[in-house]
């Protein structure tokens, strides 16, 4: 049930006029309701609130940031609802940024704006957000985005604060602290996450005659992404938790698998079964399940999910858990369906492991992020022209004027992980592609091979196979950790592990 979605603080609304008022839908409420309603509740439990686990942490990446903006005002919304259809909203996730820098995760506080106000020693925060209302209040009733009766009891602003040990103030007040001395001081916000909010905030810079922001609000972007380059230790944790998760979701699709064969459209139950246990577990999956069969593994992105599981193929399950703080694992193994590989998939998926564990061993501190891809690829390359596939040498295919293998393996090797599945994207190629690993870093480690059913220039018995084999590494002081190492990766080790959950 959805119905009107009003506008916040004297913000813009997010929705049309006539998608707010549903006029088709809505009911009035008469006098003698409205005098009805508030009548006979229990009062609130005045039990003081759990900090969330996230919320300490986000003490220090908070002090970082203003470390970086000295004497500005920095805005970080959390973002709005995304409308799926009509008055039909999508399950709010706040924006990553927001989310590291108060410890608010999974569904919580649409709208709300962390501000960053400058003091003589730093920043003070202040949490925005819709307080509970009182039950006499229309919004209790009949606010089917903020209201108790729509969406569950809110906090009040002192049990936010004791949630997140953050300052906490209506969001109506947003609009008047941020024009409070705007013309004496620079003003950054984070752009993307609320567009209602930065229009108001250019909106305010222009009344003051203040030049364009958007290279000022570009730079605040980049540092947010870049200070999740290197997780402190509560991340770490979460991380580790999360890849253990991800274990057990994919021991349930495994023991799963003959079912899934037997009811046809086993994509789909695949997808279903790991999105059961995630959605149990922890918050839901952190990106959209990759369960690919058969040469649909050969598309890399293959998130239709809508086809059939056969004994002797092959399932690719690209798959991650994402906990209540929203960390994420990315995981992926390429099973067979029956249990047990055949001697072409073998033979494929040796030469993934090959180049994952050569990519794997130069993960550690000091060696850059393109040393791992590229220790990748030497090994695949290498293969292909054994097998005889590259027109060119190896040698050749790998320098900057050849490229040839990367008609079976077109991606890169590896990505940032965390509270986002592609983490610290908005991070500067000289710091990503181009950066140099450190401790705290995690990335994954996910080379593959892909043989098209419709490649000819493949050989017969290869073709429709697509194998990728991915894990989660933690750079250490002295090298790394496997955080999804608990999941087989050699061929025997999997077909051991596959068989008694299979019962067979």
């Amino acid at each position: 049930m959805h119905g009107v979605r009003p506008a916040v603080g004297g913000r813009m609304p997010r929705v049309s006029e006539e998608q707010q008022q549903s006029p088709s839908r809505k009911i009035p409420f008469s006098d003698a309701f409205r005098a009805f309603i508030p009548q006979g509740w229990a009062p609130y439990d005045a039990t003081p609130k759990e900090q969330l686990p996230a919320a300490a942490p986000a003490v220090a990446r908070r002090a970082a940031v203003s470390a970086l903006f000295p004497g500005e005002r920095l805005v970080v919304p959390a973002g709005g609802f995304k409308v799926r259809s009509n008055d039909t909203d999508y399950r709010f996730r706040p924006h990553s940024a927001f989310a590291h820098l108060t410890g608010l995760g999974t569904d919580r506080e649409p709208d709300a704006v962390l501000v960053l106000e400058p003091t003589d020693d730093g920043h003070e925060p202040t949490l925005y957000f819709m307080p509970r209302a009182p039950r006499e209040a229309e919004q209790f009733y009949a606010d089917a985005r903020y209201g108790e009766m729509w969406v569950g009891q809110r906090d009040s602003l002192e049990e936010m604060t004791q949630r997140t040990g953050i300052r906490c103030a209506p969001v109506g007040e947003l609009t008047e602290a941020l024009a409070k001395d705007a013309d004496s001081l620079r003003l950054r916000v984070l752009r993307e996450a609320d567009p209602a909010l930065t229009e108001q905030v250019d909106q305010l810079r222009e009344s003051l005659g203040q030049e364009e922001s958007a290279v000022s609000d570009a730079e605040l972007a980049v540092a947010l992404s870049e200070l999740r380059l290197v997780k402190d230790a509560f991340e770490v944790e979460q991380m580790r938790e999360a890849c253990a998760a991800t274990a057990e979701g994919f021991e349930a699709v495994v023991a799963d698998l003959p079912e899934a064969v037997r009811r046809g459209r086993g994509e789909r139950w695949v997808e279903g079964v790991f999105g059961l246990h995630a959605r149990h577990v922890g918050n839901a999956v952190g990106y959209d399940t990759i369960a690919a069969s058969g040469d649909h593994a050969n598309t890399l992105h293959w998130i239709r999910n809508d086809g059939e599981l056969r004994e002797g193929d092959l399932l690719l399950l690209d798959a991650g858990v994402e906990l209540d703080t929203l960390y994420t694992a990315d995981i992926t193994r390429t099973l067979p369906v029956s249990g047990r590989f055949s001697e072409a998939q073998r033979r494929v998926y040796q030469v993934v492991l090959e180049a994952q564990e050569a990519a794997i061993a130069v993960a550690r501190p000091g060696t850059t992020f393109s040393d791992v891809h590229r220790a990748a690829i030497d090994v695949i390359a290498r293969r292909l022209e054994e097998w005889g596939l590259l027109p060119v040498s190896a040698e050749e295919s790998v320098g900057p004027d050849g490229g040839q293998h990367r008609r079976w393996m077109v991606h890169g090797t590896s990505h940032h992980l965390g509270i986002d599945v592609h983490d610290c994207a908005q991070a500067r190629t000289e710091n990503y592609r181009e950066g140099v690993l450190a401790e705290g870093m995690v990335i994954t480690v996910e080379p593959g091979l892909y043989f098209k059913s419709t490649d000819l220039l493949v050989p017969e018995e290869l073709r429709g196979i697509g194998v990728r084999i991915e894990d989660d590494i933690l750079i250490t002081a002295d090298g790394n950790e496997n955080l999804s190492a608990a999941l087989p990766r050699d061929p025997d080790e999997v077909e051991a592990w596959m068989a008694p959950l299979l019962g067979r």
